[in-house]
């Protein structure tokens, strides 16, 4: 590479960075709100209805994200890396999200019987054909929401979203009170996702125009059907885990569990999704320059993200016990022992998740279906013995072992093939690991002294754990470069 495409190509990465970095706080700042908001809902609706709704909404709840990974059949990704003019293509994405959608559903309002059957749940039947209508939606919005992302409009995206969560929560709390019982989550879920859509189908400002162009539609599925395919392995591999415990066990125990894997993605959900708003389309353009910059890109975000991801993950299971009897109550204390391993889980899948981003924004999306693959024919059998061996426990083990020792190494060397170095990530994740084990350690030792009193435990094992964290995974050097630009951004802001 010459100096001046070497100058070039770091312009263009440092440009696509400032956009990605706007995306990101605002997805950051938009997503805490949301998943506060949500979680404001999971505990009011913990406390009105049973286990049991839990679990009967799980199976629902693994058709619906089932049929949304592959509803759009790649057509949200294909349009955020679509190397063209968006007007060209959007008629003919438009038109193939919709139809899809609307074939998808009918398939999945027959298929609703036999799904909760198969997890010994049929009272789930009715529960799973009401909230695969939010697969409708997501249709008829996909070009528009992919437009917003590529765009780095995430501020329009998010706003969208805050408003579908006050009026899921409306709904879902109202039919909770009123003794509906797990069609209060499917309800408010649909009735925020019409909300959200109608003002993601307006501020997207792309006109409403349906058509079909054969060649176009012919370079949309070459790139989407294997990344279809690789997210509906993917929603294999998230939702298996719910029809084999409830077909093993029964609907009370799939609620702990679903309240344990609620819990466990928490957080690290606001990350990950904050993340994947921008994360695809920034690695297409930096893909579009050349392996060195994408390469730099993952160089630059992956220790940040393992930094973060590291010490929620490590408290949580560590203050468990402490968050369920504070939150939840008693009644819920079973889900407790599945915590730590669905903790392990929740950060493989971000960073395999993480990985599968660079990969679909290289445009390597077959990648992406045998690492899906690779992973699924791991766990299903392993989730089998796992759950009748030992329960819930044995589910989450089995989860996290997988994802340990398959997906995880599987990712690498699909990354590794397309050019992306991962060498130099190793001693940057060495440090948060060593400051997460400590901090975990004096966590789990301040709620075992103070186990009488949960509210005690969590909130000083909570913090003591942070500030020990904080004071060995980050370097005083970046500390102080971090406090430095929150001080001038505090002046400018005073400023202004």
């Amino acid at each position: 590479m010459s100096a001046t495409e070497e100058v070039s190509g770091i312009g263009v990465s440092e440009t696509i960075g400032r956009q990605a970095g706007r995306g990101l706080r605002w997805s950051l700042v938009g997503n805490f709100v949301n998943k506060l908001g949500s979680f404001t809902v999971g505990l009011v609706l913990a406390r009105l209805l049973a286990p049991s709704d839990f679990g009967v909404f799980a199976v629902a709840l693994a058709a619906m994200q089932f049929v949304m990974h592959v509803n759009d059949v790649g057509l949200i990704a294909a349009t955020m890396q679509w190397r063209g003019k968006l007007e060209e293509m959007a008629p003919t994405a438009a038109s193939m999200a919709v139809a899809f959608s609307l074939l998808i559903y009918g398939g999945f309002w027959f298929a609703a019987p036999v799904l909760a059957s198969v997890a010994h749940l049929p009272e789930a039947t009715g529960v799973i054909r009401l909230l695969t209508v939010v697969i409708i939606v997501d249709g008829i919005t996909a070009v528009r929401s992919a437009v917003l992302m590529r765009e780095f409009r995430q501020d329009q995206l998010i706003r969208a979203n805050l408003v579908g969560l006050v009026a899921n929560a409306a709904v879902a709390i109202s039919l909770a009170v009123a003794g509906a019982g797990a069609y209060a989550f499917a309800a408010g879920l649909v009735t925020g996702s019409v909300f959200t859509g109608v003002l993601v189908f307006r501020w997207a400002a792309v006109p409403v125009r349906y058509g079909f162009d054969r060649p176009i539609a012919r370079r949309l599925m070459a790139f989407g059907i294997p990344l279809a395919g690789s997210l509906g392995v993917e929603a294999v591999l998230l939702n298996a885990d719910y029809v084999i415990i409830g077909h093993v066990e029964n609907a009370t125990q799939l609620g702990y569990y679903l309240l344990a894997f609620n819990m466990s993605t928490w957080a690290l959900s606001l990350i990950s999704a904050a993340v994947r708003y921008v994360s695809v389309a920034g690695f297409s353009r930096l893909s579009e320059v050349d392996k060195e910059t994408l390469s730099a890109g993952v160089h630059r975000s992956v220790p940040l993200l393992v930094m973060v991801l590291l010490p929620i993950a490590v408290l949580t299971a560590c203050l468990g016990s402490s968050m369920i009897a504070v939150l939840y109550g008693e009644k819920w204390a079973p889900a407790v022992a599945v915590l730590p391993y669905l903790m392990i889980l929740t950060v493989m899948r971000v960073l395999v998740s993480f990985g599968m981003d660079i990969l679909m924004g290289a445009g390597s999306t077959r990648s992406t279906l045998i690492v899906n693959l690779c992973w699924a024919f791991a766990l299903v059998p392993a989730l089998i013995v796992g759950t009748n061996a030992a329960g819930i426990v044995g589910a989450g083990i089995a989860h996290a072992a997988v994802a340990l020792v398959v997906a995880l190494p599987v990712t690498l060397i699909a990354l590794h093939r397309i050019g992306v170095r991962l060498a130099p990530l190793g001693p940057a994740v060495i440090r948060p690991l060593l400051a997460a084990a400590v901090s975990g350690a004096v966590a789990l030792l301040i709620a075992h002294a103070a186990a009488p009193m949960p509210v005690v435990a969590l909130l000083v094992g909570g913090a003591a754990g942070t500030i020990i964290y904080a004071v060995l995974a980050v370097p005083r050097a970046q500390m102080r470069q971090w406090l430095d630009a929150l001080r001038r951004r505090q002046a400018h802001a005073v400023a202004e």
